[in-house]
């Protein structure tokens, strides 16, 4: 059974970074596509970044809003997968969830429904 483990959230200023971690337990993790997504109250999860497994080179893809300001990494020693964030704004307060699958094609790494394990998700408030 592969299970997600979000950390790092919390509150912070305009301006300030956070960087969040996600723990795959699962034995083959380099073969993984792992991605970020966030849901504010009212709205629809959304796209962040993923980053592939061995077999995408571990390149990361990013969405528009968030690129150059959002960088994913991945340690697979540690089987572990990073958000930095800089620059946070307020519009970027929802919860973060970090997802995985090992057979999303790059055309649907950006879609959701391409993953099949979630974490519990963290959550990140922006504020003065």
């Amino acid at each position: 059974q592969v299970q997600l483990l979000e950390s790092g959230g919390g509150l912070v200023q305009p301006g300030e970074s956070l960087r969040l971690s996600c723990v795959v337990s699962v034995g083959s993790f380099s073969t993984y596509t792992v991605g970020w997504f966030r849901q504010a109250p009212g709205k629809e999860r959304e796209f962040l970044a993923t980053i592939r497994g061995s077999s995408g080179g571990g390149r990361p893809y990013y969405a528009d809003s968030v690129k150059g300001r959002f960088t994913i990494s991945r340690e697979n020693a540690k089987k572990t997968v990073y958000l930095q964030m800089n620059s946070l704004q307020p519009e970027d307060s929802a919860v973060y969830y970090c997802a995985a699958g090992n057979t999303i094609i790059l055309s649907a790494v950006r879609s959701a429904g391409s993953y099949n394990y979630w974490g519990q998700g963290t959550q990140v408030t922006v504020s003065s």
